[in-house]
């Protein structure tokens, strides 16, 4: 299967398949698809509107939602990634002064990290523009559409980790 460019610049992951292809595979596809259309447009945006990333982007969400501290084990559980993954991001958003970074009380090899006022205030910047993004991406469909696509995909989302337990 070739990955071809749309006229939109996003990797088109469906333009090699046939109407008789299986239908699961036509599936995944159109996801693989979509996910990699809004990831690029709103990577885009980040870095156009707020000079940032979406990695770091991630990072100060979850420590926004965060109620306090979060270890590094945590965030990079809640990113699903390693913390190798997020370790460099995470010193550049320190030396930034968008996070803080201390010792945990009886364990210093354990981090914590939480969002700084400076942090909150540049994340909430991003917020609007970011969750307009999405709407805007996702505006095609009303809300009944919005929410029967959720339970599709919830449905699927459990049938991807009952095969994968």
């Amino acid at each position: 299967m070739s990955e071809q460019l749309t006229g939109n610049n996003k990797l088109d992951f469906e333009s090699s398949l046939q109407a008789e292809d299986k239908p699961e595979l036509r599936v995944w596809l159109r996801l693989l698809t979509c996910s990699t259309m809004i990831e690029q447009h709103v990577r885009s945006g980040l870095r156009q509107n707020f000079e940032t990333t979406l990695p770091r982007f991630d990072i100060m969400a979850q420590l926004d939602r965060a109620s306090g501290d979060m270890t590094m084990g945590q965030l990079s559980s809640q990113l699903m990634v390693s913390n190798g993954n997020i370790t460099g991001l995470v010193d550049r958003l320190v030396q930034e002064g968008f996070v803080s970074r201390k010792p945990a009380p009886g364990d210093r090899r354990t981090q914590l990290v939480r969002l700084t006022a400076l942090g909150k205030d540049a994340f909430q910047k991003m917020v609007p523009e970011h969750e307009s993004w999405v709407a805007n991406m996702m505006s095609g469909l009303d809300r009944e559409e919005m929410n029967e696509l959720l339970r599709l995909l919830g449905q699927l989302k459990s049938s991807v980790k009952s095969a994968t337990e």
